[in-house]
């Protein structure tokens, strides 16, 4: 691909710019009690975090500048942003306590996008480690840290237990704890869908799309739930890719016909009797048909010696 024109390659930067002002936007519509339209906002800055980087690379735009952009983009997103509609939410603005635990998330975000910058140029990490993140991503970080007063704006209603200040604040530190952890979630930028499989992807995003529009705030709930969800499993399938070397640079077909191999499907549940690797229940098939039809002749030659013998001895 030829290197973009100098217009062109200022498109991915413009978009994260667009981010940084979503971010800061949340913020304005958090002070002006607002806190539908700053969840809104710092949703519209996630969706440019996940095109600025994909749109530098497709049009080869990549910069260091850009780069640091993006990190400081996602400090005031996803940090700085969702700390702030928070404490505004929740807390009293005499309340000391509130805004520790508003600087400590923050802090935490920004060290998550600290770490980050160093692994990209870790060379050292295996094959199968782009697949993952270590701890939670910065968009995913921002958006559960606001699921409380996402469940509020869809339940409705004051003084549920979930919505006391105790309760906030040990969430958005559990969160917190969840950024700058080394537990391994799943990484979108790698997942490569089947072609078959296609069709009933995009009628899955419409139905989405849908949903958003319909229930936004019960579809973004679930959706944020459903991620909580998919950890224990990143985890078990990171451990299970660490002791399989040999599924490291293969396709998911046969990466799948390796986990049927070893007796088991990342540990979810036995294989039933009888199954074993697509790959090598193929080999074996055509083995035996290709000695079949070896011994056939023999068989056949056999029996036509057998009955001329018999009619020469009863001949004689």
């Amino acid at each position: 691909m030829a290197p973009a024109g100098p217009g062109v390659r200022l498109l991915p930067n413009a978009i994260t710019v667009l981010a940084v002002c979503a971010g800061l936007s949340a913020v304005h519509f958090a002070l002006n009690g607002q806190p539908a339209g700053a969840i809104a906002a710092i949703g519209v800055a996630a969706v440019l975090d996940s095109l600025d980087g994909r749109i530098a690379r497709l049009l080869d735009a990549t910069s260091k500048m850009g780069a640091e952009l993006d990190s400081l983009a996602d400090a005031i997103s996803f940090g700085v942003a969702p700390a702030l509609v928070l404490y505004v939410w929740k807390f009293d603005s005499a309340n000391r306590f509130g805004w520790v635990i508003a600087l400590i998330f923050a802090v935490c975000m920004i060290l998550r996008l600290a770490r980050f910058n160093t692994l990209l140029d870790d060379a050292e990490q295996p094959p199968y480690a782009k697949e993952f993140f270590v701890g939670v991503p910065a968009p995913a970080g921002g958006l559960l840290a606001l699921l409380p007063l996402i469940v509020a704006i869809q339940v409705g209603g004051d003084g549920q237990w979930w919505q006391s200040e105790a309760v906030v604040s040990v969430w958005m530190v559990a969160v917190s704890a969840l950024l700058i952890s080394r537990i391994p979630t799943m990484s979108l930028k790698t997942v490569r869908v089947p072609a078959r499989a296609v069709a009933p992807l995009l009628v899955g995003v419409g139905l989405l799309a849908a949903a958003v529009i319909t229930y936004p705030w019960l579809a973004l709930s679930v959706a944020l739930v459903l991620y909580l969800l998919h950890i224990p499993y990143a985890v078990r399938r990171k451990h299970w890719l660490a002791k399989h070397p040999e599924a490291w640079d293969v396709p998911p077909r046969e990466r799948r016909a390796i986990r049927r191999a070893h007796g088991r499907r990342l540990g979810l549940r036995p294989p039933g009797f009888g199954k074993v690797a697509g790959a090598a229940r193929r080999a074996v098939g055509r083995r035996g048909e290709r000695l079949r039809e070896a011994r056939a002749p023999m068989a056949r030659s056999w029996r036509r010696t057998g009955l001329r013998r018999t009619q020469r001895s009863r001949e004689q």
